[in-house]
């Protein structure tokens, strides 16, 4: 496509654009007009107010953080996103409940609302969120069944679904099993999927919590090193196939205590890819070295064995359609929102997981990010 007397706002060639949705994958050029991708692909040229040459870079779509940490306030967890995600290639992200129905309409007004990263909630189960001092699930009344749904009912797309964990506590003495039971409850009289955490303890065994999960929900922190995870004796467990089968999801978050190179690699091993890819990124990962980003988490995982397409595809096209922005959101399509991601390679970025186990590879990190269609701050500071 060739056009002439700036008839883009923003032109942006690189030497490879991959796009899992329109399966570009290739040298060429975005234009963008307003907030807009007009055109993508090969053969796009032409006048621009702007424009960005990236011949030695990849250019994606503006990357999808599936299970992140955004807060203003509020939230023990939480960084802000327009800081600490958007230079690092993330433009959409969603908050694994770091606010609850009591400190919704702050989030809504502070973070949803108030930031240029597009943010979604997983609405704690619990009333509090995870606001400190408590934990959440100090007292098990917070996970109040009727608050939480009355919220979301008011809250219209703003929240995606419902997030809770039952991992073990050892100063809660709370029923992990009651905690599932009522999470599950709300996530059914809301119509909302769940973002979920799991036990990691016999008490409540794995098979157990995956059998009360329903197509659709999303399991996470799956390739977490700790005791009863989705591996046993070498191999992937029965138990998370079947649940797979069923619709179950599985997303492959990083954090600080959920992934490791030996249990990702076994399940890429047997075929079992994670469904998303995510950081987990919250306050404990700010200065980091090297920093914490999807960018080289994806790198992590092209390290464990999954192809490359595949990994770009998680963290873009698939977690935008899991959150209900297909088209909108994790593509370069024509009318898509102008989120783009451009990332170079470094062949000496160090990865390691959670248990400082290494593998060679290089990394992808973050250059440029655009969102809605303007150049954001390059300066990526984690």
């Amino acid at each position: 496509m060739t056009t002439t007397a700036d008839a883009f706002d923003l032109l942006i060639r690189a030497g490879r654009i991959f796009c899992a949705a329109t399966g570009l994958d290739g040298p060429g050029a975005v234009a963008v007009q307003g907030d807009r991708i007009v055109a993508s692909g090969p053969d796009v040229s032409g006048a621009a107010g702007l424009t960005l040459d990236y011949p030695d870079a990849l250019l994606l779509p503006g990357l999808v953080d599936i299970h992140a940490h955004p807060a203003r306030g509020g939230s023990r967890f939480g960084v802000d996103p327009d800081t600490h995600f958007l230079p690092c290639g993330v433009t959409t992200c969603l908050s694994q409940g770091d606010a609850g129905a009591l400190n919704w309409p702050a989030y809504r007004r502070d973070v949803i609302h108030g930031c240029r990263t597009r943010v979604r909630l997983a609405l704690h189960l619990s009333k509090t969120g995870e606001s400190p001092p408590d934990h959440c699930f100090e007292h098990v009344e917070n996970a109040d069944v009727d608050l939480c749904v009355d919220t979301i009912a008011e809250a219209g797309e703003d929240i995606w679904g419902i997030a809770f964990n039952t991992v073990l506590e050892p100063r809660l003495a709370h029923d992990p099993r009651e905690i599932m039971r009522r999470g599950v409850e709300a996530a059914e009289r809301s119509g909302r999927p769940i973002l979920y955490g799991p036990r990691f303890n016999v008490d409540f065994p794995l098979g157990d919590q995956l059998a009360l999960l329903r197509a659709g929900d999303l399991f996470t922190y799956t390739f977490s090193p700790r005791p009863d995870t989705i591996t046993a004796g070498g191999r992937l467990r029965r138990a998370v196939w079947k649940a797979r089968e069923r619709g179950v999801l599985f997303d492959g978050c990083h954090g600080m205590q959920s992934f490791s190179f030996p249990h990702a690699e076994q399940a890429i091993a047997e075929g079992f890819y994670p469904d998303t890819i995510s950081t987990d990124q919250y306050n404990a990962h700010v200065g980091a070295d090297p920093p914490h980003h999807l960018p080289r988490t994806m790198s992590k995982y092209i390290a464990a064995g999954m192809p490359e397409a595949e990994v770009f595809a998680r963290a873009t096209a698939r977690p935008a359609e899991l959150l209900g922005l297909k088209g909108e959101v994790g593509t370069l399509a024509p009318g898509a929102c102008a989120d783009i991601a451009v990332l170079r390679w470094n062949p000496d970025g160090r990865l390691a997981d959670v248990l400082g186990v290494e593998r060679p590879g290089g990394s992808w990190e973050p250059l440029a990010t655009v969102k809605s269609g303007k150049l954001v701050d390059q300066n990526c500071p984690n």
